[in-house]
């Protein structure tokens, strides 16, 4: 069975209300279709109920019993455009604005949804940018209050089953922070390792990614990494963690051998930690087209609620993926209020 349906499963007995803003891409119907089939979790697609229909019936998706919410007719349109004024008045947005923003913006209303206990996640990002989905989970949702600093990741499933977890891996940050710091790569190994725990039920092994292993090349951009695996050493005793290294030292054993002998963690890592956003970027995008990896993401990390985004280059599996996670994130959502 895949990871990603073993998830599915873990979800279906308290199936959770996930977010759909973008209704106007075939893709997110049909996903939601599949969802609502699958009976894993209950879609809910935001924008006007004839438009979505049309464009359902023109691509033969069936809706039926799928809740579609329009923002300027919903009958609680008021309690939210109150609470979002109340929330960002004091960054100088008047009731006018804030209006004019739920109703015209469906991610900012449907991060309210979910803000509002409407909803328990939302995911977004097959059209819209990542800075669109995330501004408003960042201005509204806000990070957890156990939590530094929110990042991302994406869970990676391989048809190669001998490397990570069964073929499953954590690759972190590969969507929010673009050149984290030493203190920052520390909060961003912690939160991934708690994220691979509530995925893959399973303890991770962590490496700190470079161009370098174990100072092999020294330069700032190592010195950051380094600094940062002898600092989450020291503040996260319990994980198992280690790096500087270089991608293959730290999956392939062969190669460990000979560049990390010391390490318990080269050759066996599953939960990689980049030096920064180009890097976990490119790298998760390699994966996926050149293994022909399964990939989900990029996934928030570290919000009061789950709020996710999607590759504009996603499939509707890659859609139905991420649903999924976002749906464990909630059932094992500890910051509702």
């Amino acid at each position: 069975m895949k990871m990603i349906d073993q998830i599915k499963e873990k979800v279906k007995e308290k199936k959770k209300k996930i977010i759909l803003p973008e209704a106007q891409d075939i893709r997110i119907l049909k996903a939601a279709e599949k969802t609502k089939k699958e009976n894993f979790a209950e879609p809910i697609l935001i924008g006007k109920e004839e438009e979505i229909i049309s464009l359902a019936r023109k691509n033969q998706v069936n809706l039926e019993n799928i809740q579609i919410i329009n923002p300027e007719t919903f009958k609680e349109k008021e309690k939210i455009i109150n609470s979002f004024y109340e929330l960002r008045k004091s960054k100088g947005i008047n009731i006018e604005e804030a209006t004019k923003l739920l109703t015209t913006n469906y991610i900012y209303f449907g991060t309210m949804l979910v803000k509002e206990n409407f909803a328990d996640g939302l995911v977004c990002g097959s059209i819209c940018t990542s800075a669109e989905t995330l501004r408003p989970a960042l201005q509204i949702i806000k990070t957890a209050s156990d939590v530094k600093v929110a990042s991302s990741f994406f869970l990676i499933e391989l048809e190669e089953k001998s490397l990570g977890k069964d073929g499953c891996f954590i690759y972190s940050d590969c969507g929010m922070i673009q050149n984290p710091t030493s203190d920052e790569l520390v909060e961003i190994a912690a939160a991934s390792a708690k994220t691979f725990k509530l995925l893959l039920n399973s303890e991770p092994t962590i490496a700190f990614l470079s161009h370098s292993t174990m100072a092999s090349s020294v330069c700032l951009n190592q010195e950051k990494v380094a600094n940062a695996v002898k600092m989450a050493k020291e503040k996260y005793p319990n994980l198992t963690l280690d790096g500087e290294m270089q991608f293959d030292a730290a999956i392939i054993p062969e190669v460990a051998k000979m560049k990390a002998p010391n390490s318990k963690v080269a050759g066996h890592a599953n939960c990689l930690i980049f030096p920064n956003l180009d890097a976990g970027n490119i790298g998760y995008k390699i994966t996926q087209r050149l293994a022909k990896a399964n990939s989900y993401g990029p996934i928030t990390q570290g919000l009061k609620k789950p709020i996710n985004d999607l590759s504009r280059g996603c499939s509707t599996e890659d859609i139905i993926g991420v649903i999924a996670i976002t749906a464990l994130q909630a059932q094992n959502n500890k910051n509702n209020e």
